[in-house]
């Protein structure tokens, strides 16, 4: 409870009311939420230019760099990549609207809010949605995958999703494993993977994992501004389109494959995103791939020393099997509100941490830590949260978690 212009007030808002007035203006915003992330200077840079003719001679060759470039983020030499002018969310909907029939059977895990919203708007869309409710705070059940599958003696289930990182639990799923349990079962489904939140920052392969379609979004691990759908499809996927009567008109592969084939689009692109994209990919390929991977996990494992070791929290990921790379769930203690925690650190620190979702709203906050960082950048983050968790009343040891993140890294 606190004062506020001499009443007495006991509501968050009251509280958020009061914070606003501290807010600190000075110095740069610290965003550290799962997405968006930071945009490197050299991206901002990129997309700095006059707007030009996106059916000229010379624009085949922007579309080549981003398309041709993307082809080895997903792992993938037989997959198409597409850029839609959407989020993610958009790239969801062009997988379902494409590749299944209407009243189709997919199977899907929900074990966070995103995978709870993808199986949401399969229903919305009409398709027959074979759930499979897991605790938050775990992965995708392959066992449970594995069962619903061999039962499936008609292969009624089209289409088997998945979200290989669900943002709102920090939690990685087993997208490999996945595959060799359909594989074990000669099931026929397409495999669609939600990679928005790991895609170039946590290892993925398409071809490999036989992935049909992957999904993904530029504001994140590809460190650019929101905006940009991202997503890969296999001949499979693509041979599935095109036999389906599914009805869809900006979200067609088809228009989509044919216009790119000649360097344009089938309506106007997001020309300055693609000169971002481009850029962004040449900073990825000049890091290498898999370096980026090891940064990924070098800064998570700094990140859940500094929970766990320094202050003695628990994350939402139930097990190590599942601890994120991208994001870390930070729990807090009981009878303490995690919306107070991120009000504080915004509004007094400048801070931007990621809020808990759904079933966990209020019950912790998240640090995203992808794309375009490094230890020193995550320290801030780490520090601005303790300092928020102390004002708003959890017992921590001040600089525990900064000492942990710093004796975690120096020693890897």
């Amino acid at each position: 409870m606190i004062f506020i212009d001499g009443r007495f007030k006991a509501t968050n808002r009251g509280m958020i009311e009061a914070q606003l007035r501290e807010i600190t203006v000075a110095g740069r915003n610290f965003l550290f939420v799962p997405g968006p992330t930071n945009v490197p200077d050299r991206v901002l840079r990129a997309m700095s230019v006059a707007s030009e003719d996106h059916r000229s001679p010379d624009f085949p060759a922007l579309t080549r760099a981003c398309l041709d470039g993307l082809k080895p983020v997903f792992k993938t030499i037989t997959g198409y990549p597409i850029l839609f002018p959407s989020s993610g969310t958009g790239c969801w909907e062009a997988a379902l609207t494409n590749c299944l029939e209407p009243g189709a059977t997919v199977l899907i895990a929900r074990f966070g809010q995103f995978s709870h919203l993808w199986a949401d708007m399969c229903t919305r869309l009409g398709f027959d949605v074979a759930l499979l409710d897991t605790p938050w705070g775990e992965g995708a059940p392959v066992d449970q995958y594995l069962a619903a599958l061999e039962s499936d003696r008609q292969h009624r289930i089209k289409a088997v999703l998945v979200c290989q990182n669900e943002t709102a639990t920090g939690v990685t799923s087993d997208v490999a494993a996945l595959r060799r349990a359909m594989n074990s079962v000669n099931h026929p489904a397409l495999l669609m993977v939600d990679a928005v939140s790991a895609l170039a920052s946590i290892d993925f392969r398409m071809d490999e994992w036989g992935v049909d379609v992957c999904i993904s979004g530029s504001q994140k691990g590809l460190m650019l501004p929101a905006g940009l759908g991202v997503t890969c499809i296999s001949p499979k996927a693509l041979e599935a389109a095109k036999r389906t009567s599914s009805r869809r008109c900006y979200f067609d592969y088809a228009d989509m494959v044919a216009a790119n084939a000649s360097g344009y689009f089938p309506y106007t692109p997001s020309l300055q995103m693609m000169y971002a994209l481009r850029e962004a990919l040449s900073m990825l390929a000049e890091e290498g791939l898999e370096n980026v991977f090891r940064r990924h996990t070098h800064l998570a494992g700094g990140a859940r020393a500094a929970v766990m070791q320094g202050w003695k929290l628990k994350l939402c990921a139930a097990a190590p099997k599942w601890y994120s790379d991208t994001v870390t769930a930070v729990m807090v203690p009981a009878g303490i509100d995690a919306a107070a925690v991120i009000a504080r650190a915004y509004t007094r620190y400048n801070l931007s941490l990621g809020a808990g979702l759904s079933k966990v709203a209020g019950k912790l906050f998240r640090i995203g830590h992808l794309g375009d960082l490094n230890e020193i950048m995550l320290l801030g983050a780490i520090a601005g949260a303790e300092m928020a968790m102390l004002d708003t009343g959890i017992s921590i040891e001040p600089g525990s978690g900064v000492a942990a993140a710093q004796s975690y890294w120096r020693k890897h």
